[in-house]
């Protein structure tokens, strides 16, 4: 007889496993269902594993400037082999700690490869490989085994991959994905970067403030194209002064592979054509949801390009199957398929909830200059047809900024003028992706340029760029 819960959860990163520790603190009875890693994607080769070797680059980065800060770091130097090593003992000690989680709150977890062949029904199969094509990943000590498990209500969690582009896949040697460019064997000289979103710039920026050389090739006309036109310019100039080369309008048409390097032509979108030759090509042309071979479109679940429709609680157009994170498409964070989850099984329980507002979702890029936003840009909150008032403030106004050598940096404010109303904030410089949390929070609590102009900053902070961005919307800028 088939194990009977009141829900499923199919993948355990961080959407899924935080879903399922919710649901478990309701009072349901609960599972999870992993194949690989606890913690996912997210926990094991994505933002924490990321996060590690940012940082090492980031104090490398200090080693090779120490003498601005009236210090002597003569002959400084990395260990690759270690760097990496702390980067794997990071989401070793991460995924270990979700694993103490689920147990702690009665979460089941079973270990395998999951498919729905029912509503209602889950079968578990022993997984056949790992992400890298090795050998199956042991289960965690505890979990149950493959078998038949049931449940009214099944939420989908298998969060996204890398996608590939045709006859440009990678091939884990000298095309790689974040999977290769977190654990390289050998440090490259040269590394070709496509795509300029927060994978593709942190890899850059991580391997140019460690010594390669680096070129980004960007489609359309900016990097971080989800980013307003303003701060991605700010860290196009940063990233170039660092000697990041940029191409912009431009693609990757083809690829030749030498033995232990590859040369890429390119086009320049003006009807020229050019080659460059590099060590490495990381392909960083974003991630496509994992919704093959569960069994989803057999039982009649609506998809869109690639992800589950919802409703924005977690809901399909199918009765007890509901989807969240990644595979519920856009904005494919950790912190979004947290957030959702937590709908979609308060929803379930009957509590009062709100459906995912995907505006107030904020976004973030590790690289240096740091980047940051929430809500929208000027730009999308023109065309949505709202009279603007805007506010901009730079770091080089800011004491703490200049005390910390971190003068270069951006906060822009943009409020609706009639109503006050918080539309997006966008930052660029020092420490960004924690200080973006403010103007979320205010956001969220419909709070307007008037509560916030009134509102006590601490001194000296990085903080008081967002006072003073505030402002300046309103003509009342201080140290500009």
């Amino acid at each position: 007889m088939a194990d009977a819960y009141d829900i499923i959860v199919v993948g355990a990163g961080p959407g899924g496993y935080v879903t399922a520790i919710r649901a478990a603190q309701l009072g349901f009875k609960t599972a999870v269902i992993d194949r690989e890693h606890l913690g996912g994607i997210c926990l094991n080769w994505g933002c924490i594993p990321t996060k590690a070797l940012l940082r090492s680059a980031e104090i490398y980065h200090q080693f090779q400037h120490a003498e601005a800060y009236g210090l002597k770091a003569p002959g400084a130097s990395f260990d690759l082999e270690k760097v990496v090593g702390r980067s794997r003992g990071v989401s070793a000690q991460l995924s270990g700690g979700v694993g103490f989680l689920l147990k702690k709150n009665k979460v089941d977890v079973i270990w395998g490869e999951a498919t729905i062949p029912k509503v209602g029904t889950v079968e578990v199969k022993p997984a056949t490989k790992s992400a890298l094509g090795g050998k199956p990943v042991p289960p965690p000590k505890g979990a149950k085994a493959a078998g038949t498990y049931t449940a009214p209500h099944i939420i989908v969690a298998t969060g996204a991959r890398p996608r590939a582009l045709p006859g440009l896949e990678p091939d884990g040697k000298l095309i790689w994905t974040y999977y290769e460019a977190m654990v390289p064997k050998a440090f490259p000289k040269s590394l070709l970067v496509m795509g300029s979103g927060a994978i593709g710039v942190e890899f850059a920026y991580f391997y140019r403030a460690m010594g390669a050389e680096v070129t980004i090739v960007e489609v359309l006309p900016q990097i971080l194209p989800v980013e307003d036109p303003e701060i991605a310019a700010f860290a196009r100039a940063r990233f170039e002064k660092m000697g990041i080369k940029i191409l912009t309008g431009a693609k990757v048409t083809g690829v030749k592979k030498g033995e232990d390097s590859i040369t890429a032509t390119i086009d320049d979108g003006k009807g020229g054509k050019s080659e460059i030759t590099a060590d490495r090509l990381i392909s960083a042309v974003g991630v496509v949801g994992n919704t093959e071979n569960i069994g989803l479109e057999a039982l009649g679940v609506k998809m869109e390009r690639n992800t589950v429709a919802t409703d924005g609680h977690g809901r399909t157009n199918v009765a007890g199957i509901y989807a969240i994170g990644d595979i519920a498409g856009p904005p494919m964070l950790a912190h979004k398929a947290e957030h959702e989850g937590v709908i979609c099984v308060e929803t379930i329980k009957g509590m009062h909830t709100h459906a995912l507002d995907r505006t107030m979702i904020p976004g973030c890029t590790y690289c240096q200059p740091q980047i940051a936003s929430v809500g929208l840009t000027e730009a999308k909150a023109k065309e949505a047809g709202h009279k603007l008032k805007v506010g901009r403030f730079k770091f080089i106004g800011n004491g703490k900024a200049i005390a910390l050598g971190e003068p270069e940096g951006m906060v822009k404010t943009i409020f609706d003028a009639d109503t006050g109303q918080l539309l997006g904030a966008h930052m660029v410089g020092a420490e960004v992706t924690e200080l973006i949390q403010g103007f979320v929070v205010a956001m969220n609590l419909e709070t307007t340029e008037e509560d916030l102009m009134h509102t006590v900053f601490p001194h000296p902070t990085l903080s008081e760029t967002m006072h003073e961005a505030v402002l300046d919307s309103q003509n009342r800028v201080v140290h500009a």
